[in-house]
C-alpha cells in the first residue's frame, strides 16, 4: 500500500508543479490574444485630447483640427479638453492619471516638453520617460507684439527706451517657453523685462489691445487674425527668415541679434506604457493626415510650417531641443526655480 500512497503523493506533487505552470502559460496566451484583439479593434470608443493651454491658443486650434481629422481616420469621435495652468503641469497630470490605453492623448508644445525640465525645480514628470511621441504636428515663429498706438516701433526702440528710462518693460507670456524666449533676448540686449504670466494667449491679446502690457511674446499663429485686422502691431518675428504673411516685419536676428532664432512647436504624446501597436496605429494615421492638402491649407491659415515627424524622429528632435534650451538658459543666466 505504501508504494501506491507514495505514487499518489508524487502524482499530486507533480500536478501541483505542472498545473500552475500550465495555468500561468495559458493565462499569458489568453492575455496576449486579448491584447492583440484589442489593439486590432482600437479604437472602440471616443478619444480624448488634452490641451494644457486655454481655448483660442495656437495649440488649441491645432488640437481641434487634427483631433477632428484623427477621429475621421479612426472612426471614433475625438474630444478636446482644455486643462490650462502651471506651465502645462495640470494637463500633463491629467494624462499621467489616465490609463495608458491610447484613449487619452496630450497635445504638448515645446514649453512642457523641452523647457520646463530646465526652468522648473522638482518637476513632477519626466518628458522623456513618462511620455512618448505619437507625431510632430507643426512649428511656428514667435512674434513680439505691442499695442497699435505704442511709441515702440522697432526692436531697437525697445532696447533704447529701456536703457534711457531705466525701467523694465512689462512682457506678457503664457508658458515657460515664451518666458525663456523673452529672457534670452533681454540678456542679449543687456536689458531687463518684467514677465507677466498668463494661462493662455487669448487674455494676453486682450491686454495688449487694451494697452495694459508694454510688450508680448506669443505664438504668431494665435495672433495672425488680430495682426491682419490691425488690432495689434508686430515689432519682429523670431524665425530664420521673415514670415511669408508679414514680409515687412523684420526678424530679431536681422535687428542686430544674429544668434536669436526661436520657434514654438506642437506634437501629440501618449503615456510611455501605451502598447506600441496602438501608438503605431495613431502615428500611422497622423502621418497620412499631415501629408494631405487639407492639412497644408490649415497650417497656412495659422502661418505655420508642417513638422510631420514620426515617433522616433520626434523623440530625437525633442532631445535636441532640450539641449538647445539648456544652452539658452545658461547664456541668459536662468536657473531652475
Amino acid at each position: 500500500m505504501k508504494p501506491i500512497l507514495y505514487w499518489r503523493d508524487s502524482l499530486h506533487a507533480g500536478l501541483r508543479r505542472v498545473v500552475p505552470a500550465c495555468t500561468v502559460a495559458g493565462l499569458a496566451c489568453i492575455a496576449a490574444a486579448a491584447h492583440a484583439e484589442s489593439a486590432q479593434a482600437y479604437p472602440t470608443r471616443p478619444i480624448r485630447v488634452i490641451v494644457p493651454f486655454t481655448s483660442g491658443s495656437g495649440s488649441d486650434s491645432s488640437a481641434r483640427y487634427y483631433g477632428e481629422q484623427l477621429g475621421k481616420a479612426l472612426g471614433q469621435p475625438v474630444v478636446v479638453e482644455n486643462r490650462p495652468g502651471a506651465n502645462g503641469l495640470i494637463g500633463i497630470q491629467a494624462l499621467k492619471s489616465a490609463p495608458a490605453d491610447g484613449y487619452t492623448v496630450l497635445l504638448a508644445s515645446n514649453s512642457p516638453m523641452s523647457v520646463n525640465p530646465i526652468v522648473m525645480k522638482n518637476l513632477p514628470y519626466d518628458p522623456l520617460t513618462d511620455m512618448k511621441p505619437v507625431s510632430g504636428l507643426s512649428r511656428n515663429m514667435n512674434v513680439y507684439l505691442v499695442p497699435v498706438d505704442s511709441p515702440l516701433k522697432t526692436i531697437a526702440d525697445v532696447v533704447t527706451t529701456t536703457r534711457q528710462t531705466g525701467k523694465p518693460l512689462s512682457v506678457g507670456t503664457y508658458s515657460a517657453g515664451y518666458q525663456l524666449a523673452a529672457a534670452w533676448f533681454a540678456n542679449l540686449a543687456g536689458i531687463r523685462f518684467v514677465n507677466v504670466p498668463y494661462k493662455g494667449q487669448a487674455q494676453i491679446m486682450t491686454d495688449v489691445i487694451g494697452g495694459q502690457l508694454d510688450l508680448a511674446v506669443v505664438d504668431l499663429g494665435g495672433a495672425l487674425g488680430l495682426l491682419k485686422e490691425g488690432k495689434v502691431r508686430a515689432l519682429a518675428v523670431t524665425g530664420e527668415t521673415r514670415h511669408r504673411d508679414f514680409p515687412d516685419v523684420p526678424t530679431i536676428r536681422e535687428s542686430g541679434y544674429p544668434d536669436y532664432v526661436q520657434y514654438s512647436w506642437v506634437s501629440f504624446y501618449v503615456r510611455v506604457q501605451t502598447p506600441d501597436d496602438i501608438t503605431d496605429k495613431l502615428a500611422g494615421a497622423m502621418q497620412v493626415i499631415l501629408k494631405t492638402p487639407a492639412s497644408d491649407a490649415f497650417l497656412a491659415t495659422k502661418g505655420s510650417d508642417a513638422m510631420a515627424y514620426p515617433p522616433k524622429v520626434m523623440r530625437r528632435f525633442q532631445q535636441a531641443e532640450i539641449a538647445r534650451f539648456r544652452g539658452v538658459a545658461s547664456a541668459a543666466g536662468i536657473r531652475p526655480e
